[in-house]
Parts: C-alpha cells; structure tokens; sequence
C-alpha cells in the first residue's frame, strides 16, 4: 500500500522558515517523483514544487521560487521543503504526493495519484 505522510506544518512570523517532512511507504525511491502542493481556503490546489526520482531533478512555481528548497533523503524515504521567506499569502495546507514516474516533473495535481492528509502552515503578517 502506498501511503505519504507529511509533518512540520505550524504557526509563523512572515519571514520565519518551516521544513516539511513527507514520509512514504509502499515504494522505492527510484520509482516516484514526489510534489509539493498547497490549497488555501477558497482557492484551488496549486502545484508549488516537485522533485523527479530518477535524477533529482527540480522544478518550482514562479510563486516560491527562491524561497523554497525541495530535496530527498532517499534512505530514510522522505522528501523535505525547506520554506524560507515565509509571507502570509504562503498560509495553506500543504500536501505532498506521488506519481509513479520516475522522470516526472510536474505540478499538475492531475498527475499524481497517492496523496498525504496534508499539514497546515500559518504565516502571521
């Protein structure tokens, strides 16, 4: 069964920084690009970062580019975003999913299909 749970959501001043933890089971590392997605109340998903599994690649929305760091640590079977520069429009829940692609980079929400429980990060201004 393959499942993602992410960690690390919580409360912060604009400007403060967070890291996020998205734990999976049930797949190896060279089988599933891993995204990072955010939906704030009222307002549809968005795609913020992925990361392939074959070479590591990156890619980032325009929106946290700069501010935001996604890596994996593949023998502990997680990947991580590093939030840096945190404004409060960043304020959402975020999830990370998987999509069993390993060359994937994509931040369409459309091509993942095993998605976590999401984790909430609040920025006060």
């Amino acid at each position: 069964e393959v499942r993602l749970v992410e960690s690390g959501g919580g409360l912060v001043q604009a400007g403060g920084s967070l890291r996020l933890s998205c734990v999976y089971s049930g797949f190896t590392f060279d089988e599933y690009a891993i995204g990072w997605f955010r939906q704030a109340p009222g307002k549809e998903r968005e795609g913020i970062s992925c990361i392939s599994a074959s070479d590591g690649w990156t890619s980032y929305a325009e929106s946290v580019k700069g501010r935001f760091t996604i890596s994996r640590d593949n023998a502990k079977n997680t990947v991580y975003l590093q939030l840096n520069s945190l404004k409060p429009e960043d304020t959402a829940v975020y999830f990370c999913a998987g999509a069993s692609h390993p060359e994937l980079l994509s931040l369409n929400a459309v091509d993942f299909h095993s998605w976590g429980q999401g984790t909430q990060v609040t920025v006060s201004s």
